[in-house]
């Protein structure tokens, strides 16, 4: 080695031995809170600390020159970073140090790998026997009265069920609940439920509604033909509705897509016969025909060629075939009117330009405004917190723009983000104002009013809209370690707040015995903005790690799957790279069981290539076709 490689070398390692005097500063000075936290994670906190300070640090240029020598470049270092520091100066010593004086190889230390599994297990449950990477599936409201749906997602390899706080009621999370205990038992299968508590609801107020009207139309093809008649149910809503009657027999598959309209008299519909023809004029005075398809004691479904407006009071009359009545006339039946209809929901046409005014005043909003808009907040503390010049977003994204002014009771917001046609502001849409200090609570009246029912259903509680380690500390105080030790503690990080307090939210969460963090990246892009997501969500990875704390990568997994059927080939890319999370969360849909199938074996193949961040090299067989033996090019065999 030459004179000036060893000069270069030992530079390297002063620079080394400086970042580990700057790591070890971090230690002292965090020495407090390092002692505050459980004592199994003491270790962990300590490496948090560590790496948050490496973090502090730009080493880029350290790292290209340890990379010329071969050395390690500090880019793995997360799950134990003092110990890799440690390595690397004596490595370097070695080096750069004439035999004799030497020092002596540093002392083992904990492996942060060996910590972050062990924490994952007493979290998420054992890991499941093809994959590393556990399923967490948010359960729909049916899952409360079908046991079979939640048998088929364990099944299919659900290992969490997720229970929103936020929708159904005690009475339905028992039931859903029942089922799982139900489905563990019939499978053999073990299945963690994790609730979330719902947090404070920032969201849009009320629109004024619309008329009372139902617009029922049939599928015609590009020429006009009818493809497709339009279809209602007339009378009570039955349990199962059917799709399409054949000619010998009605249906009884449910289908959700049929609409209900209710009559004043709903034996009426029940007492109509099989192709039966009802007569009416619509709301617009059109005289309409219906076909009766199928009948049940509790109504009728109706087959329509011509588009028609029900509204509440259209009076309907069934008519024989010709020839019954008298003189070969249609016999009239007695006839019903159409019964209370819900309004049609409306909503504000912001475009970019536009001023919109969110106030404290629930009253509903007026749907036709022009240019100035005006929407309620539900949560009105919230507007005294914005500042002028600060961002706000509307509905995941959708509409953006930035506050121009704020006064009592109300702020205003001049829109900068909306599709070039305008996009359309529906009430109980969420809000978000990624660059305001909120003084909001994270812990709702009604989140510890649902805390007594996570006590006695879950196994992990989840929080909401945390933003700082006062917030998990005000959880933490309402869970009493003798009672609650056997319920863990997951965060749901959706905020910039969250992100950039991440460090000191760890240290505070790791006072409780099991505990994790949710990457829940639908309110984390809009506030971070959706070209920072996949840094932010790195980052947490990351730090989560150098904590030794398990991650539920969540929002919109497999989400085109889950609802239509078919996956987009972006969202196959984004779960493979869910595979270096501890889980993985899937939303609900119509098709989540064929979501959580392709799922566990995304993750299952993807397990065999990388751990978080670094790449596992197994032999590859896609390139062997010059090697004796090896499977044939093109047969789809040699690359599994």
């Amino acid at each position: 080695m030459s004179v000036a490689e060893i000069e270069e070398l030992r530079a390297l390692l002063e620079e080394v031995i400086r970042l580990r005097r700057n790591v070890k500063h971090a230690e002292t000075r965090s020495g407090g809170r390092i002692g505050a936290v459980r004592p199994r994670h003491r270790e962990s906190a300590l490496n948090l600390v560590h790496y948050t300070e490496l973090r502090r640090h730009d080493i880029r240029d350290l790292q290209s020159g340890l990379a010329k020598y071969g050395l390690s470049s500090l880019g793995r270092t997360e799950s134990r970073v003092l110990p890799s520091i440690e390595t690397l100066i004596w490595t370097l010593t070695r080096l750069v140090t004439p035999d004799g004086e030497r020092t002596a190889m540093p002392p083992g230390f904990p492996d942060g790998g060996e910590l972050l599994a062990r924490n994952a297990v007493n979290l998420l449950g054992p890991n499941p026997e093809d994959r590393s990477t556990r399923i967490m599936v948010t359960l729909p409201s049916e899952a409360a009265t079908d046991a079979a749906l939640v048998r088929g997602m364990v099944e299919r390899g659900m290992d969490l069920a997720r229970i929103n706080c936020a929708h159904d009621g005690p009475e339905a999370w028992r039931h859903m609940v029942g089922h799982i205990r139900a489905a563990e038992e019939a499978t053999g299968k073990r299945c963690l439920i994790a609730m979330d508590l719902a947090g404070p609801k920032l969201r849009t107020g009320p629109v004024r509604p619309g008329p009372r009207v139902l617009r029922v139309k049939p599928v015609r093809s590009k020429t006009g033909t009818v493809l497709e008649p339009g279809r209602v149910w007339l009378g009570a809503a039955p349990g199962t509705l059917p799709e399409k009657a054949s000619e010998t027999s009605p249906a009884t598959a449910p289908s959700p897509a049929v609409p209900v309209i209710p009559l004043d008299d709903n034996a009426w519909g029940g007492s109509r016969g099989r192709g039966q023809t009802i007569r009416l004029h619509d709301a617009r005075g059109a005289r309409r025909t219906l076909r009766v398809e199928a009948t049940s004691p509790d109504g009728c479904l109706v087959a329509l060629d011509k588009t028609v407006y029900f509204t509440p009071g259209t009076r309907l009359t069934a008519v024989l075939d010709p020839g019954i009545g008298k003189k070969g006339h249609h016999q009239e039946y007695p006839s019903v009117k159409v019964g209370e209809l819900p309004a049609v929901e409306e909503s504000l046409l912001i475009h970019r330009g536009d001023s919109l005014v969110l106030s404290s005043d629930l009253a509903p909003a007026d749907s036709t405004s022009v240019d100035i808009h005006r929407i309620g907040c539900t949560l009105a503390s919230v507007l005294a917190d914005a500042r002028t010049g600060e961002r706000i977003w509307f509905d995941d994204g959708k509409i953006g723009g930035v506050v121009t002014a704020v006064g009592p009771g109300e702020l205003t917001a001049r829109i900068t983000s909306a599709a070039p046609q305008g996009t359309r502001l529906r009430a109980e849409k969420g809000i978000n104002l990624p660059d305001s200090r909120l003084t909001v609570s994270a812990l709702t009246e009604q989140d510890i009013a649902d805390l007594e029912h996570v006590r006695e259903l879950a196994d992990i509680v989840s929080m909401s809209f945390v933003r700082s380690a006062t917030d998990v500390r005000k959880l933490l105080a309402h869970l009493d370690p003798g009672r609650d030790g056997n319920l863990d503690v997951l965060l749901k990080i959706e905020t910039v707040a969250a992100f950039e307090a991440l460090p000191d939210i760890l240290l505070e969460l790791m006072k409780w015995a099991d505990v994790g963090v949710m990457i829940a990246r639908g309110d984390l892009a809009v506030e971070a903005g959706f070209e920072r997501l996949a840094e932010v969500q790195e980052e947490i990875l990351w730090l989560c790690e150098a904590g030794h704390v398990p991650v539920v990568w969540a929002t919109q997994v497999l989400d085109t799957l889950a609802r239509t059927g078919m996956p987009s080939r972006a969202e196959v890319t984004d779960a493979a790279m869910a595979q270096r999370a501890e889980c993985v969360m899937l939303n609900k849909g119509p098709f989540i069981n064929e979501a959580i199938s392709m799922l566990a074996g995304i993750l299952g193949r993807m397990q065999d290539h990388t751990h978080k961040k670094r790449s596992l090299l197994r032999r590859l067989r896609a390139w062997d076709h010059d090697v004796p033996g090896a499977t044939e090019a093109g047969t789809g065999q040699s690359w599994s």
